[in-house]
């Protein structure tokens, strides 16, 4: 980013990340079994969409304190869809190439995540 100021959650590295991993989702569950429409899918989506959403939460939160209980939610619901990716593979949903593209992207989110989280606790206990 170049050391501009960050003036909006979209312009946290770990949302644009994440919204990436939202997109793959929905891109993903778009092939998953009709039976699933309110079962599995939802969930899935429910869980990548709480990513973002807690991100953007934790953003706009006036005390470092609140931020980083929101950016701990959003590492909580990246958890739940690496579960629910692991389903997913293992009852044949999605091939293990998909599901390693999608696995490496929650990784590389849940260390931006991380991140946001390290340097908030930097910064309320300064």
């Amino acid at each position: 980013m170049n050391n501009e100021k960050i003036k909006s959650f979209t312009d946290l590295n770990s949302w644009k990340k994440s919204h990436e991993l939202v997109l793959a989702i929905y891109t993903t569950t778009k092939n998953f079994p009709k039976e699933e429409l309110f079962g599995l899918t939802p969930q899935i989506k429910r869980s990548a969409i709480s990513i973002t959403s807690n991100i953007a939460e934790g953003f706009s939160r006036p005390s470092y304190k609140d931020k980083i209980k929101f950016y701990y939610i959003a590492q909580g619901s990246l958890t739940e869809l690496q579960n629910q990716l692991l389903i997913a593979k293992d009852v044949k949903y999605i091939t293990n190439q998909s599901f390693e593209e999608l696995a490496n992207k929650t990784i590389t989110s849940h260390k931006l995540i991380s991140g946001l989280i390290k340097k908030s606790k930097e910064i309320h206990d300064s």
